[in-house]
């Protein structure tokens, strides 16, 4: 039989719409798969994540700041000044910012890229009935097709849509994405389905994928998915989607993934006799508390080869960095974060961070994924919205465990004991717990973006053009761009979506 890899070529056709003509160029019996086998190297292939280029849009938010270009020898730095050409609209919160996208292997279309990955889930599903294998097998394979689909469908939906509870937000009218749930193709383009019907369908694929792989499936390694990545996503949904009850479920799906992967890298342990930190990265293989890894290594505006000459154009912004105790010296780091979650250059001998190091530049661990720590942020801050709500004590007792657990396997306690938090006040609370998750997931996946749209925060930017006149730009909370625009070349291909005000 021919390489199930012809199927790659469905791929190829993103447009949505009548696309009938391209796939009867190709035999159905060319294009079949036999086996579970030939769906699981298929899954591997076109349904996980693995070398897709999905950007993270930290460029958009605090985390981020833009350095002035120094001249040398009278012009910028050649690739300083491409760098900060390719990345200054975004940064400076341009409505038409991915008007210039005309291809879906541009990083900047996740649009795109995700629904090619949701495409390979859905044809998978659709032939699970017509291969051999058995019940487990194939349960198995459905079991990480659904949460696949479910996890892109939360990507798209908090990117490119307002978020569900948002203020003046109706989510049973309210804009989401299109809802493609079955590989067949169909004339026509599709048009967007409603906030509440894409949350329901993400709910639907994490629920059944939990159960189906705890039932069936036990992954081998950090690459693949198991019930508890599941139960993990499922906390990050209910967080995300902030209703009633919804708190109380992420409590109970952390605490269900808890149960099995409670176990925290101790940043302490990493620290060598003479002070030094090793450049393992939070991504790596012997980490306990990895539960997902994915995206390789992908360059981004923060991957650029330095010139000890100068600043690059854009770096890990002062106002993060201002966000972790440095500590007292190399007895005691404080935050060992700040040592161990950047890479840093220097400059005049002075000492900078730039970009971030949960993964080391030539590692096969991406930066993307899914930790232990999440787990106890995502339970932490659900226990602190319920304290907000209720003032139950208890609610507060279990916020400060999850966050001084964390804190803990965080801090140098070489030679200096942890102090753990004690905070009465209930907004003083919800306002740590966002700052924790902030040092936490800093330029990782995207977490940044999504918190500053649901907690209507606002950004502020300074720029610093190819003229050297410096502006101010901000994207203030609540704005209609934190829905960002669908790139240009999808709107071209399907005339029936309703783009996004800007």
């Amino acid at each position: 039989m021919k390489k199930i890899f012809l199927y790659n070529l469905i791929f190829l056709a993103m447009t949505f719409c009548s696309c009938k003509k391209f796939l009867e160029e190709y035999s159905q019996d060319e294009m079949r798969p036999g086996s579970t086998d030939d769906l699981t190297a298929l899954m591997y292939s076109e349904a996980y994540p693995y070398v897709a280029k999905m950007e993270t849009f930290d460029a958009l938010t605090d985390d981020i700041q833009n350095n002035a270009l120094v001249n040398v020898n009278g012009v910028p730095i050649p690739a300083y000044l491409t760098t900060l050409q390719a990345a200054s609209q975004m940064f400076t919160f341009n409505p038409t910012m991915f008007d210039a996208i005309n291809s879906n292997s541009d990083p900047g279309n996740l649009y795109g890229t995700v629904y090619l990955k949701i495409k390979g889930c859905n044809v998978i599903i659709d032939h699970l009935d017509r291969v051999s294998g058995t019940a487990v097998e194939k349960n198995a394979i459905l079991g990480q097709c659904l949460f696949l689909r479910g996890f892109y469908y939360l990507k798209l939906v908090t990117t490119y849509a307002k978020m569900y509870n948002a203020p003046g937000i109706d989510p049973a009218t309210a804009l989401g994405v299109p809802l493609v749930l079955s590989s067949q193709v169909k004339d026509g383009g599709l048009t967007r389905n409603s906030l509440k019907e894409v949350y329901d369908q993400i709910e639907k694929d994490l629920t059944t994928a939990e159960e189906l792989l705890r039932n069936n499936y036990n992954p081998t390694n950090a690459f693949r998915i198991g019930s508890d990545l599941a139960n993990g996503m499922l906390s990050r949904f209910y967080l995300y989607r902030g209703m009633a009850g919804d708190y109380d479920k992420a409590i109970q799906a952390a605490t269900r993934a808890l149960q099995n992967r409670a176990t925290l890298t101790v940043l302490a342990s990493q620290v060598a006799a003479n002070g030094s930190i090793a450049a393992n990265g939070i991504y790596n293989a012997a980490s306990p508390e990895v539960l997902w890894v994915y995206g390789g290594v992908h360059p981004d505006l923060l991957t650029v080869n330095i010139d000890s000459r100068s600043l690059p154009p854009f770096s890990v912004s002062a106002d993060l960095i201002a966000q972790y105790d440095k500590g007292t010296g190399t007895s005691n780091y404080g935050d060992l974060r700040y040592q161990y979650y950047f890479q840093f250059f220097t400059v005049s001998g002075n000492r900078f961070p730039y970009r971030t190091a949960k993964n080391t530049l030539n590692a096969q661990y991406g930066s993307r994924g899914f930790r232990v720590a999440e787990l106890y942020l995502n339970r932490a801050e659900a226990y602190a919205q319920k304290y907000l709500a209720s003032g139950d004590a208890a609610d507060r007792t279990a916020a400060l465990a999850d966050l001084n657990t964390l804190r803990r396997s965080r801090y140098d306690t070489r030679n200096t004991a942890y102090t753990p938090i004690n905070i009465t006040d209930a907004q003083e609370l919800y306002k740590f717990c966002q700052e924790e998750r902030r040092r936490e997931l800093a330029l990782e996946d995207g977490h940044r973006f999504i918190d500053l749209k649901r907690w209507r925060m606002d950004v502020t930017h300074v720029f610093t053009g190819t003229d050297n006149v410096t502006s101010t730009y901000t994207l203030p909370a609540n704005s209609p761009l934190f829905a960002l625009p669908i790139p240009f070349n999808i709107m071209v291909a399907n005339p029936s979506l309703i783009q996004n005000p800007r």
